[in-house]
């Protein structure tokens, strides 16, 4: 877990030392990336196989030879390595896509501290010690004690702000006093509906912030590529997309929190969401070769869009986090019945509205649909005196979805 503050570097020589070291982090990641890109098995026999540890050792020998990579931190530089090596680890293990190589004209920079050492000013400002650079004032939002307990940093620089990620270990699970569970539906229009009726909504541009985005991005896409003024329109954007990413986190960890400190446990779906969000595939005319068919591509970008900005992902991430968490399949959820359990796709009439056809039962569609999560993922022998949440759990006619504990 890593608790993040904002970074305050003094004017000039202080600040020069830290975007040195992010060029140095990004320069050695880059060059380790293409050195392991040359060996292949065919090549074994011209030297042993590439790894951190013989890329550290010719980072020493790169270092004898090169007075400016000598000028920088040798734990920075070390650090690039060891991330590197981790994001080929991630790729062999399935978990993240090839490495590829960082640009400097990137919205993120940063590099590694790994022997931290802080120290509190005041009860606002605190001070980290940076390779090179000496101590380097940061805000304090967080408690003291919680920063202190930090065994590592990481400080970036996005968009023109300046960071500092401590590592520190994870925030145990909060415990209630209540024994109620809660089935969670996310969605669209609301971004997260409870089973008890509640609806939340991510944040977004306001009205203002929307027509100026758009106006920049226009902007944009008509300057030259490489110009100053483009530069700048650029560095406007990117401030705005940070805003708004401070604004979906502080929605994230407010939301989350609510949940948890109100139920004992939560049951969310189980929604493939990387899938969910690919692009349409084309769909070629069999009568003109060479010619595509309408296939809705833009009717899907803006979904696309709409997903990812509900933060569907994130939320469920901090939510597990904090509090116990059952993912169910999402199969049918929004097309069966809470009372009665009959599925039919003419049960939701619209996005807001759920009609069951079966016994006529009326109820917001979000909230049918976390109603059903709740009840797959919960059972009566699950929770003590029966109580689910809003409602008494009762028997139902059809078999009990399989379930699977996060």
């Amino acid at each position: 877990m890593s608790i993040v503050q904002r970074v305050y570097p003094g004017e000039g020589a202080q600040l020069d030392v830290l975007t040195m070291h992010c060029d140095h982090a990004r320069y050695v990641y880059n060059l380790g990336l293409e050195q392991r890109s040359w060996w292949t098995p065919s090549r074994r026999h011209f030297r042993q196989k590439i790894s951190v540890a013989s890329q550290m050792r010719d980072l020493t020998e790169a270092r004898r030879e090169f007075d400016w990579l000598r000028a920088g931190s040798t734990v920075v530089q070390q650090g690039a390595l060891r991330d590197l090596d981790r994001a080929f680890t991630n790729f062999f293990a399935r978990r993240s896509g090839f490495p590829t190589f960082k640009k400097r004209s990137g919205s993120r920079q940063g590099f590694v501290v790994r022997d931290l050492a802080v120290r509190r000013i005041n009860r606002k400002w605190g001070e980290i010690q940076v390779p090179k650079a000496g101590w380097v004032r940061f805000r304090i939002s967080r408690a003291w004690t919680d920063i202190s307990a930090a065994t590592s940093a990481r400080i970036a620089l996005a968009n023109g702000r300046w960071t500092v990620s401590l590592t520190t270990p994870p925030v145990p699970r909060r415990e209630v006093s209540t024994t109620a569970v809660v089935g969670i539906d996310r969605g669209v229009a609301n971004s997260v509906a409870t089973s008890d009726g509640r609806m939340f909504h991510a944040p977004g541009f306001s009205a203002g912030e929307q027509v100026r985005f758009v106006a920049l991005q226009r902007r944009l896409s008509r300057q030259q590529k490489g110009s100053a003024n483009r530069e700048r329109t650029k560095a406007t954007l990117g401030r705005m997309r940070l805003r708004l990413a401070d604004r979906r986190g502080d929605w994230i960890e407010q939301t989350t929190t609510d949940i948890a400190s109100t139920y004992a446990a939560a049951a969310i779906e189980n929604l493939p969401i990387r899938n969910m969000t690919r692009r349409a595939k084309p769909k070629p005319d069999p009568d003109n070769v060479g010619a595509f068919l309408p296939n809705g591509g833009r009717a899907k970008s803006g979904l696309n869009r709409a997903i990812l900005a509900s933060c569907w992902g994130k939320f469920a991430q901090r939510l597990d986090q904090k509090m116990s968490v059952v993912t169910v399949s999402a199969a049918y959820t929004s097309q069966e019945c809470s009372n009665c359990g009959h599925i039919c796709p003419e049960n939701r009439e619209s996005q807001a509205v759920f009609r069951c056809r079966g016994c006529g039962f009326e109820h917001h569609a979000d909230t049918n649909a976390a109603i059903n999560i709740r009840d797959r993922g919960f059972s009566l022998e699950y929770q003590p005196g029966g109580i689910l949440g809003d409602r008494v759990c009762q028997s139902r006619r059809r078999a009990a979805p399989t379930v699977s504990v996060a």
